[in-house]
């Protein structure tokens, strides 16, 4: 096999793929990047039985043929070299890269021993990447991090005609998203859990080039996979098998008490209240009449307080959060206000976005997170 291509070209999609490698392979081959030199197309792919991408790069092919070689060590080489066209080549047991004075000669593996690539599903549809990437962050912040509890470190995703909803919990907070979509079957009706990490891959690496394929199992299939493509990258993962909390009906259909906060401010004043605040310890929220006073910290201890306007429709209200998980849902809000809506202070408070100071419309965005116990 023998090829040319651009530096930067051939960077950008070693990178792409090697990024889905494992860190711990559960065999050898699996490290590596399958490389497939033919008809001026040169196909990169990596896989380890559970997530899967794979991209076609145009080169001046001298010779095709087949390779399997070290992803990361490839990726560290070609992103090293200098701004000039790059040959790759076989000899031997060997892959030889070249750019101008720079040689690099590394050992190749065994392509026979790598697994067959999976079948990507048909497509569903598409969706616009930007939104798809904007649910995909404000969603996957509620996603559980503890593999120990495989199920909620997924984001379920209910597809109902022309409507997408995201849900994620860890159990101390739940994120729901709506999104349209334009499927391919305008009367499909299905949901499938994917790992959180998988999305937020996916939306950093192909919701950027426009219009994201959904590329989902069909009910008659004993597949398990769910795709995503776009740009000419494809990308597949194992779905996650089990039965998700019913965390719908968790959300207040109405509550009596609201309290609108400029979104910015209340960011920076919560990520400096929060300095104060011990492991493990709350930061206060007090609602009452045109201000929200939030604070942290006290006794002989460092302590903190800060005031902020705010509008207050109902009782006034004291309640305490994780910070973390306060600062986290105000991060992927987007929108210049926030509005807190409550029933009692014990119970979750809902966090939702609105774009005026006195307008009650909200995007489809919600988020709710339990509060904090207070002593009294």
């Amino acid at each position: 096999m023998k090829f040319t291509v651009e530096r930067d070209i051939l960077t950008d999609a070693v990178s792409w793929t090697a990024r889905s490698l494992s860190p711990r392979p559960p065999v050898p081959v699996l490290s590596g990047l399958l490389i497939t030199a033919e008809d001026n197309l040169v196909s990169i792919a990596s896989f380890d039985y559970e997530t899967s991408a794979q991209l076609e790069i145009e080169a001046d092919i001298e010779a095709p043929g087949k390779i399997l070689v070290s992803g990361r060590l490839l990726n560290d080489i070609v992103r090293s070299l200098p701004a000039a066209p790059v040959t790759l080549e076989t000899d031997g047991s060997k892959v030889v890269l070249t750019c101008r004075n720079s040689r690099f000669s590394l050992a190749t593996m065994p392509v026979e021993e790598y697994p067959a690539l999976p079948e990507m599903p048909e497509s569903a549809g598409t969706v616009d990447g930007d939104a798809f990437a904007h649910a995909v962050a404000q969603v996957t912040v509620a996603a559980s991090k503890d593999d120990t509890l495989p199920i909620l470190t997924a984001v379920k995703l209910e597809i109902e005609g022309d409507r997408i909803t995201f849900l994620a919990t860890d159990r101390y907070r739940l994120a729901m998203k709506e999104l349209n979509w334009s499927p391919a079957d305008p009367s499909i009706s299905t949901s499938l859990l994917v790992k959180a990490k998988t999305l937020t891959e996916v939306a950093k690496s192909l919701a950027g080039g426009g219009d994201l394929q959904l590329r989902l199992p069909k009910e008659s299939s004993t597949s398990d996979l769910v795709g995503f493509a776009s740009g000419g990258r494809r990308t597949t993962s194992l779905l996650v098998d089990g039965e998700y909390p019913k965390i719908r009906a968790l959300f207040p259909e109405s509550s009596p008490i609201h309290a609108v906060v400029p979104t910015g401010p209340l960011v920076e004043a919560v990520r400096r209240v929060a300095l104060v605040a011990e492991r493990n310890t709350a930061v206060r929220m007090m609602f009452n009449d045109g201000h929200v006073t939030l604070d942290a910290g006290a006794g002989d201890d460092a302590s903190a307080n800060e005031s902020l306007d705010s509008v207050l429709d109902g009782d006034e209200i004291t309640v305490a959060f994780n910070p973390s998980y306060l600062g986290e849902g105000l991060n992927v809000i987007n929108a210049p206000y926030v509005r807190f809506s409550f029933t009692t202070a014990p119970k979750p408070a809902l966090m939702t976005a609105q774009q005026e100071q006195d307008s009650p419309e909200q995007d489809d965005y919600r988020y709710l997170v339990m509060p904090v116990r207070l002593a009294n």
